[in-house]
């Protein structure tokens, strides 16, 4: 179990911050699935949904198309994905189970790439298979689709975020610290 008050207190004497409410801290994870397929299947959009809720244990919400864009035949207000915002002990909990079991179930792993923090600190992981999750049944899946996982992270640079997130145990491949 991730305890927040540990975590604290390794990132504060790692970092040297003495006042606690400078310290990074995990605000939100955000996972959220493209399904511009639906458009023409409406069962896919349909699994992803079932898939999210699964995975996150919480009801995702659909997004839609802000405009029409005639390349990819979606109109305007159409269903093109879904998406679900998790905090507080939810997220805790979604954290820890992707550290500890979903990514060591990724074939040929070798550990999260560096290069995916924005200027502010959060972190953006792809994943390709909903399969990785122990959650999801393989044989009830009809449709293989990704997902973008996204960990919000304030009062943070990208020092103090990889700090944090190797904190929680985050697998960040080893080559890239000495080439990056």
């Amino acid at each position: 179990m991730i305890n927040i008050k540990d975590i604290n207190n390794k990132i504060a004497t790692d970092l040297g911050i003495k006042n606690p409410m400078a310290l990074p801290r995990l605000e939100k994870v955000v996972i959220n699935v493209g399904a511009g397929a639906a458009v023409k299947d409406e069962s896919y959009l349909k699994e992803v949904i079932s898939t999210l809720a699964t995975i996150s244990g919480q009801k995702p919400v659909v997004t839609r198309a802000k405009k029409a864009i005639a390349g990819f035949k979606i109109r305007e207000n159409d269903q093109i994905g879904a998406m679900v915002t998790l905090r507080g002990q939810r997220m805790l909990s979604f954290v820890e189970r992707l550290i500890a079991i979903t990514l060591p179930r990724i074939r040929d792993f070798k550990g999260l790439s560096l290069k995916h923090f924005d200027k502010q600190g959060n972190y953006t992981l792809a994943i390709r298979e909903q399969i990785i999750f122990p959650e999801i049944v393989y044989d009830k899946v009809k449709h293989n689709h990704g997902m973008q996982i996204n960990f919000r992270v304030v009062n943070s640079s990208k020092n103090k975020s990889i700090a944090l997130l190797s904190a929680f145990g985050m697998p960040f491949a080893k080559d890239e610290e000495k080439n990056g």
